[in-house]
């Protein structure tokens, strides 16, 4: 049965006094306190956008002397280049101005955005935090990278864990430095079960390949029945298919495409884990719906089915493990890689081949 979520402090309209006062008492609270500089670096950003327009007003001017001069004198390749950058110029502007604008509009300003999502938590028995750095858990993308944080984070106040926010890490350094920004869910399960991912297919990238941040060999695939494999590439550790397929019920596999297809999700020991390639919009009501429900259909689901669940190679089911060999699964090699290798070897092999012909 789906929870009951009040979303009005998502969606009505909120007393400025109220934002004023949330603003006053939070403003010295890690994750909150950050936020000062940020919104002065907006600030800072919206005054910029403000200060070339005046500015580009003031190269119109000039610009439009020199077009109106050129075109008097029958100058026409003088004018129309200057005419191509006055259309540039503005187009930068004008879209700067608006992502600009937007950003800071938006949700009205990072203070209520935040005095929203915390209302919408306490009115619905979780907590809220715009920025948390403690991470414990295991899977794909929290292995990955350093500097990790999570945004925008909402977990519940009591009981079994569910959370879920916005996740950050950072690879490499100097110019090969990139961030890493995805949305994720936990769900606390009873029993800890096999290694088991689920790749989705709606969210790879150009030509197929996974979006993940780490591969799987590829004899660890279990292909499952009806159409989930158009939606789904199932990964679980060799010989334990039975298991897996004791857990992916069909009833389990119809809500996972109906309720978490455009996501990845991962189950590992006694977690339920989902992962979007982009970050959640944590202000918008449809983004806690769609979340909340696949805690309440896939995530209930997944509790039942593996309330009973016992590795029989640990030959105790009192014991809540998983034997080794099924804890994690057997990394592969990356498409990207392989196809990098023939591209260089072909690179190379191909010119060499005329040389020897010629």
């Amino acid at each position: 049965m789906l929870r009951s979520i009040d979303y009005s402090g998502l969606i009505y309209p909120v007393d400025p006094h109220s934002v004023s006062a949330f603003t006053k008492s939070h403003r010295g609270l890690f994750g909150f306190s950050q936020l000062g500089v940020k919104a002065k670096v907006v600030g800072v950003a919206l005054f910029a956008v403000f200060f070339a327009v005046i500015v580009g007003t003031q190269i119109f001017g000039v610009l439009s002397s020199i077009v109106r001069s050129a075109l008097a004198e029958g100058a026409w390749l003088t004018a129309i280049p200057v005419l191509v950058l006055v259309v540039v110029f503005f187009a930068i502007t004008g879209g700067a101005s608006y992502v600009g604008i937007r950003a800071w509009r938006r949700g009205g300003g990072p203070w209520q955005r935040f005095y929203r999502m915390n209302k919408f938590a306490e009115d619905n028995g979780l907590t809220f935090t715009p920025l948390d750095t403690r991470i414990n858990y295991p899977g794909l993308i929290f292995d990955e990278g350093g500097t990790r944080s999570i945004r925008n984070r909402f977990r519940s106040s009591e009981g079994r864990t569910l959370d879920y926010g916005n996740y950050r890490y950072v690879t490499g350094s100097g110019k090969n430095r990139q961030t890493h920004n995805w949305g994720f869910m936990a769900l606390e399960l009873d029993r800890a079960l096999p290694h088991m991912v689920l790749d989705a297919r709606s969210n790879n990238k150009l030509f197929g390949v996974s979006n993940l941040p780490q591969s799987f060999a590829k004899n660890q695939v279990l292909k499952l029945e009806g159409d989930f494999n158009a939606h789904f590439t199932l990964y679980c550790p060799r010989e334990y298919e039975r298991d897996a397929l004791y857990i992916f019920t069909p009833d389990l596999m119809a809500l996972l495409i109906d309720h978490a297809a455009p996501y990845d999700v991962e189950v590992i020991d006694k977690w339920l884990l989902v992962y979007s390639p982009k970050d959640f919009d944590l202000v918008d009501p449809a983004q806690h719906r769609r979340l909340l429900g696949i805690a309440d259909t896939v995530g209930a689901k997944t509790l039942r089915q593996s309330r009973h669940y016992a590795d029989e190679r640990i030959g105790d089911s009192s014991v809540n493990l998983v034997a080794p060999q099924g804890q994690r699964l057997k990394a592969g090699v990356s498409t990207v890689a392989v196809a990098m290798v023939v591209i260089v070897a072909a690179l190379w092999i191909v010119p060499f081949m005329f040389r020897m012909v010629s």
